[in-house]
């Protein structure tokens, strides 16, 4: 992300030249490589879903089938992918959204490199970021949980 290709193995390099040129960046930008954007599921050729997307929150037809363009950090760690859990691994949801949101058919050869270049993205998660946090200590003006029956 800054810059340093020498941490990048040669396909890895290969699929972020891919994943640029096909214009996987258009959705999938900045720091988390996504996570900053609703798009249309199905932008280029219609994705067959029921799921209505965003438009079951706001109500405007503008939302039909809008959902959040995820991150892309540690991507090859959160599967199954899509909005519904459906895809199960990243060849296949590379193959999808070049279909469906760029309108390309791409190689075996393309994804195997643009599969490397997302395995890339992956780190360790610092623990602070995923410790419990230290809550104060339940006392007679702590609110009740809220009961549902």
């Amino acid at each position: 992300m800054n810059g340093d290709h020498t941490q990048l193995t040669a396909n890895e390099q290969r699929g972020l030249v891919t994943f640029i040129a096909i214009g996987c960046t258009t959705c999938h930008t900045g720091a988390p490589v996504g996570g900053l954007l609703y798009k249309k599921l199905g932008d280029y050729e219609p994705f067959p879903t029921a799921d209505i997307g965003r438009f079951a929150v706001t109500g405007r037809a503008a939302d039909k089938y809008v959902f959040k363009v995820p991150s892309l950090r540690n991507v090859a760690k959160t599967g199954p992918y899509l909005h519904d859990g459906k895809i199960k691994t990243l060849d296949e949801m590379v193959r999808i959204m070049a279909r469906y949101q760029l309108g390309k058919a791409v190689t075996d050869a393309q994804v195997t490199d643009i599969v490397a270049f997302l395995n890339a993205l992956t780190g360790d998660i610092p623990t602070t970021y995923i410790a419990q946090p230290q809550l104060p200590a339940n006392g007679p003006n702590t609110p009740r949980p809220k009961r549902v029956n």
